[in-house]
């Protein structure tokens, strides 16, 4: 399975969730996690996917993903589960 953190900041709207969500339907792109909260009017978001179905490299999806986020005025990272690991340990 390949693990992958998504991460969605940015002011509040409708279809935040709705957008990235189809993304991931289209594809094939499984959530396994996710949790959101609204705080003082920001969006924020994470989710762990399985991008092992996906015809798309983790590079690209990062890449579509960022342009998505751009286009809803949020930023949207995604990376893959072992880095993520590696930058947040103390």
């Amino acid at each position: 399975m390949k693990k992958t953190i998504v991460t969605v900041v940015g002011k509040d709207a409708v279809g935040i969730i709705a957008k990235v969500c189809t993304y991931f339907a289209n594809n094939q792109i499984n959530i396994l996690d996710i949790s959101q909260t609204i705080t003082g009017g920001y969006f924020n978001m994470m989710m762990v996917v399985d991008m092992s179905a996906s015809p798309k490299p983790i590079k690209e999806a990062a890449h579509e993903l960022a342009q998505i986020g751009e286009e809803i005025g949020c930023v949207i990272n995604c990376q893959s589960e072992d880095i993520f690991d590696m930058m947040h340990r103390i």
